[in-house]
């Protein structure tokens, strides 16, 4: 079983989180954790270096962004339990296949503040600046193989319908599973799984959000919801919500309800793409997503293709 045991950085983080805004004396943190108010100084210096916003002052530490933090300590304790929280790692998916071969359950979601290799679909690079929202989830459903392309619809509707609830915004989702805003990238999908003989061992679904992050000079029309809503927004709100929301849509999992919402909420259907596989690509109107997720591509003869992977472009 995975072990979540909590280091002196994370207990002294804790500590300056629970003066709920106010300030924490060095003493009365040396005192809590059993190490030296040197050590204490040290920890929060390396902190501070990895990113997490806490001031220094006279009588105390105190800390800036106290509804930003992702760490389970955070979390109403309903969802903190599901909650591995990192600093930096190379990307949530291969650390969520770690953690889920480990005994990770079901529901699990790991968090990272950065990552050095993240990608996306084909192998593509996802950059993740800083203020972005980077998770990936660990799912372990009882299903085979082919029938699990429904928890990528499920998480994609999920994230679009709980953000635009937030944030009275106008988000789509595209095939297979990005969010758009003002037909910009907002956030991304990617999933892989583990097999056992004919069942499915798990599943990760890894999520990149742009949330306070800024996006647009690193990657073609891409957009946050900090550059839409001209504020920062708390990203535990984002994430609480959502996985609030995606656990009630699973628990009962319907695929022809999913889908058929998941089409309310599109901006694909209806619009002329340029479709990218591993080894070619299809251009022509898409006119349908059917039952299995595959999108319904029909091109200037009026021919069809069915296509059940690959990274759309909306012309």
């Amino acid at each position: 079983m995975v072990n979540k045991k909590k280091d002196n950085k994370e207990l002294i983080l804790e500590l300056i989180y629970r003066a709920g805004g106010g300030t924490i004396s060095g003493v009365k943190i040396s005192e809590a954790t059993g190490i030296s108010r040197v050590a204490v100084w040290k920890h929060i210096a390396s902190l501070k270096k990895s990113g997490f916003a806490i001031d220094s002052r006279p009588n105390g530490y105190v800390l800036s962004n106290p509804k930003d933090l992702l760490l389970p300590f955070c979390f109403e304790p309903s969802i903190k339990e599901q909650i591995y929280h990192f600093q930096e790692v190379e990307t949530t998916m291969d650390t969520a296949k770690t953690l889920a071969r480990e005994g990770a359950p079901h529901l699990s979601c790991v968090i990272a503040e950065h990552q050095t290799k993240g990608r996306g679909r084909l192998n593509r690079e996802w950059v993740s600046t800083q203020g972005g929202l980077f998770f990936t989830l660990i799912l372990k459903p009882l299903e085979p193989p082919p029938l699990v392309y429904i928890y990528n619809f499920a998480a994609s509707l999920s994230l679009s319908r709980v953000l635009n609830q937030l944030f009275d915004v106008d988000i789509s989702v595209k095939w297979p599973n990005d969010l758009l805003l003002k037909e910009k990238k907002l956030a991304g999908m990617l999933s892989e799984m583990e097999t056992r003989g004919d069942m499915v061992q798990f599943l990760v679904i890894g999520i990149g959000i742009n949330v306070n992050n800024d996006p647009s000079n690193k990657e073609f029309k891409a957009v946050s919801l900090k550059n839409v809503l001209k504020k920062p927004v708390s990203r535990k709100q984002i994430l609480t919500a959502f996985l609030l929301e995606f656990k009630n849509r699973i628990q009962d999992i319907n695929a022809a309800k999913i889908i058929a919402q998941w089409k309310e909420q599109t901006s694909t259907i209806g619009s002329c793409v340029r479709v990218e596989t591993f080894d070619s690509f299809y251009e022509g109107n898409a006119v349908d997503v059917d039952e299995t997720g595959a999108l319904i591509v029909e091109d200037d003869q009026k021919k069809r293709k069915k296509i059940i992977y690959g990274d759309c472009f909306h012309a």
